[in-house]
């Protein structure tokens, strides 16, 4: 099988995965937010571990969690602004928690303990914000009691897909100039303006199915999971190379792991959100 095919039947499933999980339902919504929570968290402290650090993976992990989980409770309403503080005397547990691990390098250990709430937790917590509450595109199952739209995760992802797969098929077949050939050398001008046009096409063309925004609204989003995405990615690659590594995991064949599938994600999401919240 080759690599193209690999990729793509792996794409596939990935795609009905994440979109059907943040379409179908509220609860479903969660849980697939949290898998990827879970699954980021764990290759990045699996992948520190591989240098000799020791970061605390399931404190930090239950930590990622706890935000996730403080963050759909807020949305919905369910608590206030201020259940967050709950995470201080957390923070403050994982330190002490360290004084007695008797490892080599503690303070390596707390900051890449921290660091990976901050990478990946911090960033996929924004999603209930953008859904719980709002209007727009229906889910597919409702849930009584609770005001639910995924429209804005949804074309997120459409979007951030269509950048992706129109960046890598143009660059595969003309890219000829590299984009930042220090950090990854595959990635092409060529392919990142492609990505970009296509996005700000299918943007414009799915706009008035998903709402939230008008067309150019939606078409100022594309560019920003353009630039931001395109970032996140060789940011992940700048991390990965930090460490020796070719790929963050093996889970998804054909794309490398969570980490390598979601590192757009983790810069891209967060200025999108800050677009809407302020200017949507």
């Amino acid at each position: 099988m080759t690599n193209l095919v690999r990729r793509t039947i792996t794409g596939a499933f990935i795609v009905i995965f994440v979109l059907g999980g943040l379409w179908l339902h509220p609860i479903s919504f969660f849980l697939i937010v949290a898998i990827m929570i879970a699954g980021t968290q764990n290759e990045y402290y699996t992948m520190v571990r591989g240098t000799g650090i020791r970061p605390q993976t399931v404190t930090g992990i239950i930590t990622g969690f706890l935000l996730y989980f403080i963050s759909t409770m807020v949305a919905t309403g369910w608590l206030p602004g201020g259940a967050f503080l709950i995470l201080i005397p957390v923070v403050s547990v994982i330190m002490v928690i360290e004084l007695f691990r008797k490892v080599e390098r503690p303070f390596d250990s707390l900051a890449h303990t921290f660091f990976s709430i901050l990478y990946t937790a911090v960033p996929f917590s924004l999603f209930p914000f953008t859904a719980f509450n709002q209007t727009g595109l229906e889910p597919l199952i409702q849930m009584k009691g609770i005001e639910f739209s995924p429209g804005i995760p949804v074309g997120f992802f459409l979007l951030l897909w269509t950048n992706d797969t129109g960046a890598y098929l143009v660059g595969s077949m003309i890219g000829r100039h590299r984009l930042f050939e220090r950090i990854s050398p595959k990635k092409s001008w060529e392919g990142f303006f492609a990505g970009m046009i296509l996005t700000m096409l299918v943007a414009r063309i799915i706009s008035g199915w998903l709402g939230v925004a008008d067309a150019n609204g939606w078409m100022i989003i594309a560019v920003i999971i353009s630039l931001a995405g395109t970032a996140g990615d060789l940011i992940e690659s700048m991390l990965k190379r930090s460490l020796g590594l070719k790929e963050s995991g093996t889970i998804m064949p054909g794309h490398g792991g969570f980490l390598d599938r979601f590192d757009s994600v983790v810069v891209s999401f967060p200025l999108v959100y800050l677009y809407i919240a302020l200017l949507g």
